[in-house]
């Protein structure tokens, strides 16, 4: 798709709640933010509190769920969070909405679950963290769950594997919306080495053996 059919800046809008994960967020987030011109971030919550990580550092809000905003990316974190949030009614009513109206919908490591569990990855192709594989594929039965993917691109979904995984992934979404060059750019500036092949996961023959571990 060409960068025409885009409006810059497009607006980033990041779902957080208590016990995410900081480089599910903070990986992604330094991607999109040495692009200021072309996407304006905004922190999303269920209230209106600071939240904090799961690492303790908190996080000061910019919009709630009430807010009724509408965002062109969507990015959900995992972390430990996600297993109490995937029991939350409110935030899975917001993901299921905010989904349809969003131009691209993102996850980090178990935040696919978050998804799959709105329902809005059935029939799509998804991956998460090898380490809670397990754990996540069962709250999507409907998802196609793919183990060896660094992330997965189907169609406005992009789902990537743990932690890490997710710059890699937004990295292949701003070749998607900018192209190849401003993602290399970003790469030689942050002075990272980019798995710009999704379907290479090294940790997914590693990490088999704890594919049931609770993180």
């Amino acid at each position: 798709m060409s960068r025409n059919k885009y409006q810059f800046p497009m607006k980033v809008g990041v779902v957080l709640f208590e016990g995410f994960e900081l480089l599910d967020i903070f990986g992604p987030l330094e991607m999109f933010g040495m692009l200021p011109g072309q996407f304006n971030i905004h922190l999303v919550v269920e209230g209106s509190n600071p939240v904090a990580s799961a690492q303790g550092p908190r996080s000061v809000i910019d919009d709630s769920f009430a807010s009724a905003k509408q965002y062109d990316i969507l990015l959900v974190p995992g972390g430990p969070g996600a297993r109490t949030e995937v029991n939350n009614p409110t935030i899975l009513d917001w993901l299921r909405h905010a989904s349809q109206i969003s131009t691209f919908v993102t996850s980090v490591c178990t935040g696919s679950a978050l998804l799959a569990k709105s329902d809005v990855l059935d029939g799509r192709r998804a991956t998460t963290n090898k380490y809670a594989f397990n754990w996540v594929t069962t709250q999507g039965e409907k998802v196609r769950w793919i183990y060896e993917a660094r992330w997965i691109e189907d169609g406005k979904f992009f789902t990537s594997s743990g932690v890490s995984a997710g710059m890699d992934m937004t990295l292949g979404l701003i070749e998607r919306i900018l192209g190849r060059e401003s993602s290399e750019q970003l790469v030689n500036c942050a002075e990272y080495e980019w798995h710009s092949d999704s379907s290479r996961d090294p940790f997914a023959v590693l990490n088999r053996p704890n594919a049931g571990t609770k993180i």
